[in-house]
C-alpha cells in the first residue's frame, strides 16, 4: 500500500551513527519509504517491542498506531521531532550491524554481523576496525531470565578472528551483559569479580563497560565480558575433547556448572533429602559414555562425602580444593548472594586422578544484596533464610565441617585486613567511569534505574556491603 506523500526526506545519517527517529526501514533516512513500511506494520498489527520496534514508535507511547504515522508524516513535511537517545561519549562505543539489519531473536541460532569499536579517544583504549572496514562476527541472544523477561537483552559474540578487546586478552568468545537487575550501581559483578581476583582466585572474567549501537539504534551501556570457557587466558586447564574415551584423558579438564535451569545433557546428583541437583557440563559439552560415567561417579562421591554425620571426617577434601572453596564462599558471603551455590556456580578440574575440583570462576552475581530493605541488617549466612528459588547446594552442609571453618577464618582475615579496605575507593573509581554512560542508558531504559551511579554505590551498595562485612567479622573475627 502506498501513500501520496511528497518524497521528501530528513538529512541522511551515516550508517555508523544513530538512526534518526522515524527511520522505520533502517536505511538511515526518514522519507516516504518509512511511511509505507509503517502503514504495513499498522495494518498487520505489529506489536510494540522496546528494542526491535523502538524506531516504529515515533511518539514514544509504546504503541504502534496511526498516531505514529501522523507524526512521521509531519516530520517528513518539516515538523521537528525529539532526537533519538544516544551514547554519552565517555566510554568506547561498540557498533554492531546484523546482516540485513535482522532482529536478534534467538539464543540458539547465530546471525552474521559486522562490528567495530570506536575508542572515542579515551586514554587506555584502542579502536578496532572502522565503519568503512568493519570486522566480522556472529551474534545471538544469551541468558535465561535476562533474555526472556527483559526488554534490554544480553548477547553472545563469536568473532571471526581472535581480538584483544579493550585491554583484555585476545579471544573469539565474548558476552555483552545488560545489567538490568543491578540497580545499586551496576556493580553486582564488578565487586565480587574484583574481590576474587585480589583474593587469588585462579581466574575471574574481566569486564569492560561499553556503549552499544545495534543496527543504528543506541541500546545502552553494557559490560563486555570474557565468556567462561577453557583456554590459556581463561580457565587454564587441559581442554578435553568431546566424546573422549581414553581413561587417562577423561580425568580432566572439566568445567561444570551447578545449574538452576534445565539443560540438555545434565548430570543429576541427589542430596540427603532426595532433592535433585542439576550439573551442566560446559567443557567437554558432548559426553561419551565413559566421560558421563566418570564425572557422574566423581560428583556422587563428593556428594556422599559431604553428607556424613561425622564432621571431623575430611574425605570430601580428597575431591574439592578446600581453599578455593573457602575463598569463593567468602566472596559470596561478603556480597550476600543467596544464589551463589544454586546456579551459575562453576567448578573446574585439571587432568589427573589426584587433581581436585576447584571452585570458580565467579559468574552472575545478580542476586547480590537481594535481601535489601531500609532496615535489614544482613545478619544471616547466605544459606539461611534463602528466597524460594534458591537451593544453595552443598555449602550449608560443608559449613559444618570444623576444618572448613578454620580455612574460612584464615582467608577471611586476609580479606578483612587487606582487600576490604580497598573496595570503597575501587567502587567509586568504577562508578565515576560509568556515571555519564549510566545516565545515557537511563534515557533509553528508564525502567532499569541505571543513572546516578555514584549515588547508588555510596547510598545503597556500600552500606549493604559494610553491614554484611561487619556482621561476618563478628562471626569470624579479624585478628591474626
Amino acid at each position: 500500500m502506498l501513500v501520496a506523500v511528497l518524497l521528501l526526506s530528513l538529512p541522511v545519517c551515516a550508517q555508523h551513527g544513530i538512526r534518526p527517529r522515524g527511520d522505520v526501514n533502517c536505511d538511515w533516512e526518514v522519507n516516504i519509504a518509512d511511511v509505507n513500511v509503517l502503514i504495513e506494520d499498522i495494518f498487520t498489527d505489529l506489536p510494540y517491542h522496546s528494542l526491535y520496534t523502538y524506531a516504529h514508535d515515533i511518539n514514544s507511547d509504546k504503541e504502534i498506531n496511526l498516531a505514529d504515522l501522523n507524526m512521521l508524516i509531519g516530520a517528513i513535511l518539516g515538523d521537528e521531532m525529539a532526537p533519538m537517545p544516544t551514547f554519552s561519549g565517555t566510554l568506547p562505543v561498540l557498533y554492531i550491524n546484523t546482516e540485513g539489519h535482522q532482529d536478534i531473536v534467538s539464543k540458539e541460532e547465530y546471525l552474521q554481523a559486522d562490528w567495530w569499536i570506536d575508542a572515542m579517544g579515551i586514554e587506555g583504549y584502542e579502536s578496532i576496525g572502522t565503519a568503512a572496514n568493519p570486522l566480522g562476527t556472529q551474534i545471538k541472544g544469551r541468558g535465561n531470565a535476562t533474555w526472556t523477561n527483559r526488554d534490554k537483552k544480553p548477547y553472545r559474540l563469536k568473532l571471526d578472528t581472535k581480538q584483544a578487546m579493550l585491554g583484555m586478552p585476545a579471544n573469539r568468545h565474548w558476552v555483552l551483559l545488560a545489567n538490568t537487575d543491578y540497580w545499586m550501581g551496576q556493580m553486582n559483578d564488578v565487586l565480587p569479580f574484583e574481590i576474587g581476583r585480589r583474593m587469588g582466585m585462579a581466574w575471574n572474567p574481566r569486564i569492560e563497560p561499553v556503549e552499544v549501537v545495534l543496527n543504528g539504534q543506541y541500546i545502552g551501556m553494557y559490560f563486555l565480558a570474557e565468556q567462561i570457557r577453557v583456554g590459556k587466558n581463561r580457565v587454564n586447564i587441559i581442554e578435553q575433547d568431546d566424546g573422549e574415551t581414553n581413561p587417562q584423558k577423561i580425568t580432566g579438564g572439566w568445567l561444570v556448572e551447578i545449574d538452576n535451569y534445565d539443560e540438555p545433557g545434565q548430570i543429576y546428583v541427589y542430596d540427603y533429602a532426595g532433592r535433585k541437583m542439576k550439573i551442566t557440563p560446559k567443557s567437554p559439552e558432548v559426553l561419551s559414555d565413559e566421560q558421563r560415567d566418570y564425572i557422574t561417579t566423581l560428583l556422587n562421591m563428593v556428594n556422599e562425602a559431604i553428607y556424613v554425620e561425622d564432621k571431623e571426617d575430611r574425605t570430601w577434601e580428597q575431591y574439592i580444593d578446600i581453599d578455593s572453596l573457602a575463598i569463593f564462599y567468602i566472596v559470596q558471603e561478603a556480597i550476600d548472594n543467596p544464589e551463589a551455590f544454586s546456579g551459575s556456580c562453576y567448578m573446574h578440574k585439571e587432568r589427573g586422578e589426584d587433581t581436585k575440583l576447584i571452585f570458580g570462576p565467579m559468574w552472575d552475581c545478580g542476586s547480590s544484596f537481594y535481601r535489601f530493605t531500609a532496615t535489614y541488617q544482613f545478619n544471616d549466612f547466605i544459606y539461611e533464610n534463602m528466597p524460594s528459588y534458591c537451593r544453595s547446594w552443598w555449602i550449608g552442609e560443608i559449613a559444618k565441617f570444623p576444618h572448613f571453618q578454620e580455612r574460612v577464618r584464615h582467608h577471611w582475615k586476609r580479606f578483612y585486613n587487606d582487600v576490604y579496605p580497598q573496595m570503597r575507593g575501587y567502587l567509586n573509581m568504577f562508578a565515576a567511569k560509568i556515571e555519564q554512560a549510566g545516565n545515557a542508558d537511563f534515557v533509553r531504559w528508564p525502567q532499569y534505574q541505571g543513572r546516578n551511579t555514584t549515588i547508588r554505590v555510596n547510598d545503597y551498595l556500600m552500606p549493604c556491603f559494610d553491614k554484611k562485612v561487619a556482621w561476618l567479622e563478628s562471626q569470624w573475627g579479624s585478628e591474626d
